[in-house]
């Protein structure tokens, strides 16, 4: 099956993903915690996309990211919500609880409050990994309102992905 191809939008980003993990026969699971489903609801915009997106997990609270993706309290406490161990622990926590071939988290600060000095708003974390445990960490500073930084992060994501998966 082959998709159409739009330039750079969100739209021509999924196609371009979906392409991907279908010339693979592979599946995607995203585990969102500033960017609230965004991510899968962009994913799922594509018609068919059942073939190559596997599920999405939106673990906003600390609690929801130890109880739905296994993310250990000692990850948070010790180095917060947003931050390279705890999307590291998300994506791995994303494949365990599904039946994907890839994983991606994203954990950050939309603002307009709750940054800090070490994690001013708009610093967003992201993290993909596979079954194979090869993974990749980045961390963004987006500018911007709260939906700014959400949309960018959904874009920088997909971006990031699909270099990963060429």
């Amino acid at each position: 099956m082959r998709l159409p191809f739009r330039r750079h939008s969100v739209s021509s980003r999924i196609a371009t993903l979906a392409q991907l993990l279908i010339d693979r026969q592979q599946k995607l699971a995203v585990a969102e915690s500033c960017t609230g489903g965004w991510l899968a609801k962009v994913c799922t915009d594509l018609s068919g996309s059942s073939v190559w997106f596997e599920c999405g997990f939106v673990s906003y609270s600390n609690q929801a990211k130890q109880t739905m993706l296994g993310v250990p309290e000692t990850i948070i406490a010790e180095f917060g919500a947003v931050s390279e161990q705890t999307v590291i622990a998300m994506a791995k926590g994303a494949l365990k609880h599904s039946r994907a071939h890839w994983a991606l988290a994203i954990s950050g600060v939309a603002g307009p409050g709750g940054g800090s000095d070490i994690n001013p708003v708009g610093s967003v974390w992201f993290g993909c990994t596979n079954r194979s445990q090869h993974l990749h960490t980045s961390k963004k500073q987006f500018c911007g309102d709260r939906q700014a930084v959400r949309r960018q992060s959904v874009d920088y994501a997909l971006k990031k992905l699909i270099k990963l998966l060429k």
